[in-house]
């Protein structure tokens, strides 16, 4: 029902999905250019539409009081930025836990404008031997674009250029430019 409800919204709202999901039980989506407050929103009714269960990793300060018990109950992992607290091993640790375990995050890890992605999804996945899943939200056209899963080779000086060029062709909601570097680490 809620399903439904979902893809007729974003239907009546002009947004339609390109492409599919892998029938995979495990990979990591990457979801971007992340240049607005609504991208959350738009992931949340994508991902209610399409009927997978995708968690998410967000700023702790989203979990306080009064809205944690919200972001934990959408599948929000609240995640402390400003330590070296090897994130990681963390989730990697947690796709090995699970038998079905899908993630879905924005690599800029902000909604400004940065010289370099973050690289903790590359890593991620590499670690736990798992797909990337990259989504574009084109606000141009008003398209939700999937692309089919992409096989890291642990190499990212040869993987990022890949990433990076498929999202340089998505309009985000304000557009900005997709960086040209190496991503900072993880």
């Amino acid at each position: 029902m809620i399903q439904h409800l979902s893809a007729k919204l974003l239907n009546k709202l002009g947004w339609k999905i390109v492409g599919q999901l892998p029938d995979a039980n495990k990979y990591i989506i990457i979801i971007g250019p992340h240049t607005s407050n609504w991208d959350f929103m738009l992931g949340i009714l994508v991902r209610t539409s399409l009927g997978v269960k995708v968690r998410f990793l967000a700023k702790h300060q989203l979990f306080r009081f009064p809205f944690g018990w919200f972001f934990r109950a959408i599948g929000g992992m609240a995640v402390i930025r400003d330590k070296d607290n090897n994130l990681v091993d963390q989730v990697v640790a947690m796709y090995d836990a699970h038998e079905q375990f899908i993630i879905g995050l924005a690599p800029e890890g902000t909604r400004r404008t940065i010289n370099r992605w973050r690289s903790g999804f590359y890593h991620i996945a590499c670690k736990a031997k798992i797909d990337i899943v990259m989504i574009g939200f084109d606000f141009k056209s008003r398209e939700i674009r999937i692309r089919e899963p992409f096989t890291p080779a642990d190499n990212v000086d040869q993987d990022f250029p890949i990433i990076l060029d498929y999202f340089r062709k998505i309009d985000g909601c304000h557009p900005k430019s997709i960086p040209f570097h190496r991503p900072v680490a993880k």
